[in-house]
């Protein structure tokens, strides 16, 4: 079994082989994750990148674009950035799937992938309303998900569960209006993490 999933790895480091070759030192690291192949790039690179993968590689669809903060995952370097952008791709023609990820720091921009898939339009708007990650020359960059006035990123790991503020309609004023939030920030059950600390 495990040198079945050598092979499988070295096949998918041999696949990605052209891409390191192109890129430099701006792919980071071409690994075998649990359901398809991963590929780490430099923030600064993603879109050459992206582009050469929808070019070359055939992955003509972005199926998804998310945001990850990893401030308080186990084991994870408290050095590297703060968040995580992973793409997903999907080739039809080659049946095939790639994760790549790009690693940014809070306030730091990375640039839209909107010219390669402009589905990413969307996407970018909601990983920028949950967690604040700026995307540089995206069309319209602004909440999707909350309230224009809304302050804070609700995905963020010191986002309070519960919230800065609640909102509520006043019949005398007809109109939304929001005040400090006093309840307290309870968390009945642990946090984990697959595989991290299950032994």
């Amino acid at each position: 079994m495990t040198e079945e999933l050598t092979q499988k790895t070295d096949g998918i480091v041999t696949e990605f082989a052209e891409l390191q070759t192109q890129f430099g030192d701006a792919i980071i690291e071409v690994s075998q994750g649990l359901d398809c192949p991963l590929v780490v790039v430099q923030a600064a690179n993603i879109v050459e990148v992206c582009h050469v993968l929808k070019s070359q590689f055939g992955f003509e669809e972005m199926m998804d674009l998310c945001g990850v903060d990893m401030s308080e995952y186990p084991d994870y370097p408290q050095d590297a950035p703060r968040f995580e952008v992973v793409y997903h791709l999907l080739s039809i023609q080659h049946n095939k799937r790639v994760r790549v990820k790009a690693r940014v720091e809070d306030r730091e921009m990375i640039d839209s992938v909107t010219e390669v898939w402009a589905t990413a339009n969307w996407y970018e708007r909601e990983a920028f309303d949950m967690y604040g990650i700026v995307f540089n020359h995206h069309p319209d960059l602004r909440r999707i998900l909350t309230d224009y006035g809304f302050e804070g990123f609700p995905l963020r790991k010191d986002f309070p569960l519960v919230g800065h503020a609640e909102m509520f309609f006043d019949d005398a004023q007809w109109r939304c209006v929001y005040k400090p939030n006093k309840l307290e920030n309870r968390v009945l059950i642990q946090k984990t993490w697959p595989g991290a600390d299950r032994g």
